[in-house]
């Protein structure tokens, strides 16, 4: 009971700082995704090739989330888009309050923002940043059971993707499985099934992503 109660008052106060975070991007008038997944799945793999596709006919920043070091930052930044760097220092994951002191960094418009989070399955669903929604991200060689082991994030995200596929034929990986343990806290998730090796799925994806982004256009001129 003492952890509960401990635990309660920080996710309460860290959902009002999303809440602030979430009109400054909103004022900002910027898609804002929460890229979720265990270290190896594919992450930065995933952000590059949506900003290979993106950022020539889009504004993209991206915002990386590591405990220690620029690696990944360094890795998206030869590609031409903004990149900042949050270090974490302990934590498993990124807060509210860790996105904000970010804030005064953003100098420009974009119209696209990815958060590649502290790779973790449990932490950093728990706390929200002030983003759009969740993308997670499930890698065939973890195992199709993960979304029952780590149902809060696949039931809180609103996209899954299902990555490294052109693995399954070495992989004792059940692909309709792993989609019945998502959608069965989560019968609305958008599944995409993809290899950020080869590119297979990424026409899908990228098509969802163009929709998301002319919503947003529509809804900022409303």
């Amino acid at each position: 009971m003492k952890k509960i109660k401990v635990l309660k008052p920080v996710l309460v106060s860290n959902q009002q700082r999303a809440l602030e975070n979430r009109k400054v991007f909103d004022h900002m008038k910027s898609l804002v995704i929460n890229i979720i997944a265990s270290p190896g799945a594919g992450k930065t793999s995933f952000i590059k090739r949506t900003v290979k596709q993106f950022k020539n006919r889009y504004k993209v920043l991206v915002i990386e989330g590591d405990i220690k070091g620029q690696i990944d930052s360094k890795t998206i930044s030869k590609l031409g888009v903004d990149v900042i760097q949050i270090n974490t220092v302990t934590e498993c994951h990124l807060d509210a309050f860790m996105a904000a002191q970010v804030l005064p960094k953003i100098k420009k418009r974009y119209d696209l923002i990815l958060v590649e989070n502290v790779g973790n399955l449990v932490c950093p669903a728990e706390f929200e940043i002030g983003e759009d929604y969740k993308l997670a991200i499930l890698s065939t060689p973890e195992g199709d059971d993960k979304p029952l082991k780590y149902p809060l994030l696949f039931h809180l995200a609103k996209v899954v993707v299902i990555n490294k596929v052109d693995l399954l034929p070495y992989l004792d990986f059940n692909t309709e499985k792993a989609k019945k343990g998502i959608r069965q806290d989560n019968p609305k998730a958008i599944i995409f099934d993809v290899s950020s090796k080869t590119g297979t799925g990424f026409a899908a994806v990228f098509r969802h992503l163009e929709k998301e982004l002319d919503a947003k256009k529509k809804k900022n001129k409303g």
